[in-house]
Protein backbone atom coordinates (compact mmCIF):
# COMPACT_ATOMS: atom_id res chain seq x y z
CA UNK A 1 0.00 0.00 0.00
CA UNK A 2 2.91 2.59 0.86
CA UNK A 3 4.85 1.89 -2.56
CA UNK A 4 1.56 2.27 -4.16
CA UNK A 5 0.75 5.82 -2.85
CA UNK A 6 4.10 6.78 -3.62
CA UNK A 7 4.05 5.47 -7.43
CA UNK A 8 0.46 7.91 -7.32
CA UNK A 9 1.94 10.88 -5.90
CA UNK A 10 5.48 10.36 -8.12
CA UNK A 11 2.70 9.89 -11.62
CA UNK A 12 0.68 13.16 -10.20
CA UNK A 13 4.39 15.20 -10.10
CA UNK A 14 5.29 14.47 -13.30
CA UNK A 15 1.74 15.49 -14.63
CA UNK A 16 2.26 18.87 -13.29
CA UNK A 17 4.02 20.54 -15.84
CA UNK A 18 0.71 20.22 -18.09
CA UNK A 19 -1.03 23.25 -19.11
CA UNK A 20 -4.75 22.61 -17.51
CA UNK A 21 -6.50 23.61 -14.51
CA UNK A 22 -9.20 26.31 -13.77
CA UNK A 23 -10.56 29.69 -14.44
CA UNK A 24 -12.91 32.14 -12.86
CA UNK A 25 -16.99 31.30 -14.37
CA UNK A 26 -15.91 27.83 -15.49
CA UNK A 27 -17.42 24.56 -14.26
CA UNK A 28 -15.84 21.25 -14.08
CA UNK A 29 -16.49 17.80 -12.48
CA UNK A 30 -14.73 15.61 -10.93
CA UNK A 31 -14.86 11.97 -9.66
CA UNK A 32 -12.91 10.03 -6.78
CA UNK A 33 -12.04 6.86 -5.87
CA UNK A 34 -10.51 6.02 -2.69
CA UNK A 35 -9.74 4.46 0.82
CA UNK A 36 -11.25 4.78 4.05
CA UNK A 37 -10.01 4.72 7.94
CA UNK A 38 -12.83 4.61 10.07
CA UNK A 39 -12.30 6.27 13.24
CA UNK A 40 -12.96 3.11 15.32
CA UNK A 41 -10.87 0.85 13.01
CA UNK A 42 -10.88 -0.95 9.96
CA UNK A 43 -11.16 0.00 6.19
CA UNK A 44 -13.37 0.12 3.00
CA UNK A 45 -13.89 2.29 -0.09
CA UNK A 46 -14.80 5.81 -1.21
CA UNK A 47 -16.30 7.52 -4.23
CA UNK A 48 -17.35 11.09 -4.71
CA UNK A 49 -18.80 12.61 -7.60
CA UNK A 50 -18.35 16.51 -7.81
CA UNK A 51 -19.64 19.23 -10.07
CA UNK A 52 -17.90 22.58 -9.28
CA UNK A 53 -18.26 26.56 -10.43
CA UNK A 54 -15.01 28.39 -10.29
CA UNK A 55 -15.87 31.61 -8.82
CA UNK A 56 -12.11 32.64 -8.59
CA UNK A 57 -9.20 31.46 -10.65
CA UNK A 58 -7.67 30.44 -7.22
CA UNK A 59 -11.58 28.90 -5.38
CA UNK A 60 -14.71 27.17 -5.88
CA UNK A 61 -18.00 25.88 -4.58
CA UNK A 62 -19.37 22.40 -5.45
CA UNK A 63 -21.70 19.68 -4.25
CA UNK A 64 -19.61 16.13 -3.51
CA UNK A 65 -22.27 13.51 -3.92
CA UNK A 66 -20.55 10.18 -2.15
CA UNK A 67 -20.60 6.75 -0.38
CA UNK A 68 -18.29 4.70 1.44
CA UNK A 69 -18.20 1.31 2.86
CA UNK A 70 -16.22 0.08 6.02
CA UNK A 71 -16.11 -3.18 7.32
CA UNK A 72 -14.13 -3.69 10.83
CA UNK A 73 -13.19 -5.88 13.61
CA UNK A 74 -13.46 -8.48 10.72
CA UNK A 75 -12.79 -12.40 12.47
CA UNK A 76 -12.24 -15.48 10.62
CA UNK A 77 -12.29 -18.82 11.83
CA UNK A 78 -10.64 -21.59 10.31
CA UNK A 79 -11.77 -24.21 12.53
CA UNK A 80 -15.56 -23.87 11.07
CA UNK A 81 -14.68 -21.91 8.25
CA UNK A 82 -16.72 -18.86 9.32
CA UNK A 83 -16.70 -15.26 9.79
CA UNK A 84 -18.04 -12.07 11.43
CA UNK A 85 -17.18 -8.55 11.85
CA UNK A 86 -19.31 -5.02 11.47
CA UNK A 87 -20.34 -3.40 7.84
CA UNK A 88 -21.08 -0.06 7.69
CA UNK A 89 -22.12 1.68 4.35
CA UNK A 90 -23.15 5.40 3.92
CA UNK A 91 -23.61 8.13 1.78
CA UNK A 92 -23.54 11.99 1.62
CA UNK A 93 -24.36 15.36 -0.11
CA UNK A 94 -21.71 18.09 0.94
CA UNK A 95 -21.71 21.53 -0.01
CA UNK A 96 -17.91 22.69 -0.23
CA UNK A 97 -14.97 25.28 -1.25
CA UNK A 98 -11.92 24.79 -2.16
CA UNK A 99 -8.70 27.40 -2.09
CA UNK A 100 -5.80 27.07 -3.99
CA UNK A 101 -2.48 27.76 -2.84
CA UNK A 102 -0.88 28.62 -6.80
CA UNK A 103 2.13 30.01 -7.33
CA UNK A 104 3.09 31.84 -10.76
CA UNK A 105 4.22 29.69 -13.52
CA UNK A 106 2.98 26.30 -11.96
CA UNK A 107 -0.04 24.01 -12.85
CA UNK A 108 0.84 22.32 -9.37
CA UNK A 109 -1.84 23.73 -6.80
CA UNK A 110 -2.62 22.32 -3.19
CA UNK A 111 -5.61 23.23 -1.76
CA UNK A 112 -7.49 23.01 1.75
CA UNK A 113 -11.22 22.98 1.97
CA UNK A 114 -14.25 22.51 3.84
CA UNK A 115 -17.84 21.51 3.48
CA UNK A 116 -20.80 20.76 4.91
CA UNK A 117 -23.83 18.20 4.30
CA UNK A 118 -26.74 15.37 5.01
CA UNK A 119 -25.23 11.99 5.10
CA UNK A 120 -27.63 8.79 5.50
CA UNK A 121 -25.74 5.85 7.81
CA UNK A 122 -26.74 2.21 8.28
CA UNK A 123 -24.50 -0.43 10.09
CA UNK A 124 -25.02 -4.33 11.16
CA UNK A 125 -22.65 -6.49 12.66
CA UNK A 126 -23.18 -10.26 10.43
CA UNK A 127 -21.86 -13.51 11.40
CA UNK A 128 -21.68 -15.70 8.77
CA UNK A 129 -22.17 -18.81 11.24
CA UNK A 130 -26.20 -17.86 11.50
CA UNK A 131 -28.92 -18.78 9.08
CA UNK A 132 -29.50 -16.00 6.41
CA UNK A 133 -33.27 -16.34 6.91
CA UNK A 134 -32.77 -14.54 10.37
CA UNK A 135 -30.94 -11.51 9.19
CA UNK A 136 -32.99 -8.19 9.12
CA UNK A 137 -33.13 -4.99 7.12
CA UNK A 138 -30.74 -2.11 7.68
CA UNK A 139 -31.68 0.50 9.94
CA UNK A 140 -30.69 3.86 9.14
CA UNK A 141 -29.67 7.11 10.55
CA UNK A 142 -29.42 10.68 8.98
CA UNK A 143 -27.23 13.52 9.94
CA UNK A 144 -25.49 16.85 9.42
CA UNK A 145 -21.78 16.29 8.65
CA UNK A 146 -18.99 18.73 8.32
CA UNK A 147 -15.69 18.00 6.33
CA UNK A 148 -12.28 18.87 6.33
CA UNK A 149 -9.99 18.39 3.04
CA UNK A 150 -6.57 19.28 1.82
CA UNK A 151 -4.78 18.10 -1.41
CA UNK A 152 -3.36 19.27 -4.18
CA UNK A 153 -4.17 19.36 -8.11
CA UNK A 154 -1.41 18.43 -10.68
CA UNK A 155 -3.12 19.21 -14.64
CA UNK A 156 -6.33 17.10 -14.38
CA UNK A 157 -5.45 15.23 -11.56
CA UNK A 158 -5.96 15.08 -8.18
CA UNK A 159 -5.10 14.02 -4.67
CA UNK A 160 -7.15 14.61 -1.49
CA UNK A 161 -7.29 13.74 2.43
CA UNK A 162 -10.75 14.68 3.92
CA UNK A 163 -12.23 13.84 7.09
CA UNK A 164 -15.58 13.51 7.62
CA UNK A 165 -17.11 14.48 11.11
CA UNK A 166 -20.12 11.94 10.89
CA UNK A 167 -21.69 11.15 14.06
CA UNK A 168 -22.55 7.73 15.71
CA UNK A 169 -25.83 6.03 14.89
CA UNK A 170 -27.40 2.41 16.01
CA UNK A 171 -25.57 -0.58 15.72
CA UNK A 172 -27.64 -3.69 15.07
CA UNK A 173 -27.59 -7.31 14.77
CA UNK A 174 -28.19 -9.67 11.73
CA UNK A 175 -31.25 -10.23 13.56
CA UNK A 176 -32.47 -6.58 13.51
CA UNK A 177 -32.00 -6.11 16.73
CA UNK A 178 -30.67 -2.45 18.27
CA UNK A 179 -27.22 -3.79 20.14
CA UNK A 180 -25.58 -0.22 20.29
CA UNK A 181 -23.78 2.19 18.60
CA UNK A 182 -21.08 2.23 16.41
CA UNK A 183 -18.51 5.63 15.52
CA UNK A 184 -19.44 6.53 11.17
CA UNK A 185 -16.92 9.25 11.21
CA UNK A 186 -13.67 8.31 8.78
CA UNK A 187 -10.91 10.08 7.11
CA UNK A 188 -10.56 9.46 2.78
CA UNK A 189 -7.37 9.42 1.08
CA UNK A 190 -8.82 9.97 -2.26
CA UNK A 191 -7.03 10.06 -5.99
CA UNK A 192 -8.72 11.50 -9.57
CA UNK A 193 -9.43 13.23 -12.21
CA UNK A 194 -11.57 16.47 -13.33
CA UNK A 195 -13.11 17.38 -16.57
CA UNK A 196 -13.87 20.98 -17.37
CA UNK A 197 -12.28 24.19 -15.43
CA UNK A 198 -10.78 26.24 -17.90
CA UNK A 199 -6.93 26.99 -17.80
CA UNK A 200 -5.09 28.76 -15.06
CA UNK A 201 -4.10 32.04 -15.53
CA UNK A 202 -1.03 33.56 -14.09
Amino acid sequence: MKNLILVLVALFFGFAGTVNAQEKGKFRVGLDLGYTVPASGGGGLLFYLEPKYNIQDNMNIGLRIGGAAMVRDLEYHSSTDDASGKVAVNASYVLTYDYYFKTEGSNFAPFVGAGLGWATFASVEVDSAQNPDDFGGLSSNSAFVPVLRAGFEAAKFRLSLDYNFAPKSDLQNSQGTIIGETANAYLGIAVGFYVGGGKWRN
